[in-house]
């Protein structure tokens, strides 16, 4: 399913969808398991019909920890946000990675040049090691949020799930996170960060928690002229879960919160 998407002046629709490739660790686990992708498509007609144009983050079966107690995956990449940056130079990708290392697991990122975006596979690259090192395709990590406890335990603890807009009124990107404690992905709590400098992944703050517990998938959604999920002002619809029962507030450094959930 389609989970980002942006649109051209002339009406050119270019979606990201997570996939999710299975059967995964056959005759190793009791279950059917998948492991999730990220491909890119294109419309022409507003999204009626879609071009698949294959996918731009992979990992390799090798990295699935086919031993893990998780619900859902044993590895791969996917639950992501997309995001053209300001000056329409680069698309970025900031995306959840589930494999057997640790040290791999968490939130991570990777981009590919603007100018690329008709022909995205083998464009993409991933942050490793203070740059835009390895491919979309099978490469390493360096997670912006590296797992605090392993994805694969019986008791992990891990943002995944990212959100991303261009926050006008604070001039900097803010993403909102998930985060998991059990193998279920139950949630400890809805957390937000900032960037000033999407370029930069170590620069992204310390996560702060806005809500407790909630539900997957939080997304902010502007409703002023012009704004969108990616393009939000002061205050925005929150939902979770495709529901929104509440506004979240921007407020500037200095004062008391960085963002807050106001019932609506």
């Amino acid at each position: 399913w389609i989970e980002s998407v942006h649109q051209e002046p002339d009406g050119t629709l270019y979606g990201w969808y997570h996939h999710e490739k299975g059967p995964v660790c056959q005759n190793r686990l009791p279950r059917y398991y998948a492991a999730p992708a990220i491909g890119a498509g294109i419309s022409h007609d507003n999204g009626a019909t879609w071009l698949d144009m294959g996918f731009v983050i992979d990992d390799e079966p090798n990295t699935f920890n086919c031993d893990t107690v998780n619900k859902y995956f044993p590895g791969g990449s996917g639950d992501f946000s997309v995001i053209v940056d300001q000056k329409k130079e680069y698309i970025y990708f900031l995306f959840s990675t589930y494999g057997k290392d640790t040290g791999q697991q968490g939130v991570s990122a990777a981009r590919m040049r603007y100018d690329d975006r008709n022909d995205p596979v083998g464009k993409v690259w991933r942050w490793y090691q203070n740059g835009w090192t390895q491919p979309g395709i099978n490469g390493k990590v360096s997670p912006i949020f590296t797992a605090n406890r392993d994805w694969h335990s019986t008791k992990p603890d891990a943002f995944w799930g990212p959100s991303v807009h261009w926050n006008t009124y604070l001039h900097s990107y803010a993403m909102l996170l998930n985060r998991a404690i059990d193998p279920n992905y139950w949630q400890e709590g809805i957390y937000i960060t900032f960037n000033a400098d999407i370029s930069k992944p170590q620069g992204w703050s310390t996560p702060q928690r806005i809500r407790k517990d909630g539900s997957w998938y939080p997304l902010a959604v502007g409703t002023n002229k012009g704004e969108t999920e990616k393009l939000i002002g002061r205050k925005a619809r929150y939902f979770e879960q495709g529901v929104s029962l509440w506004e979240i507030e921007f407020v500037k450094p200095g004062q008391s919160a960085d963002a807050a959930i106001n019932a609506q």
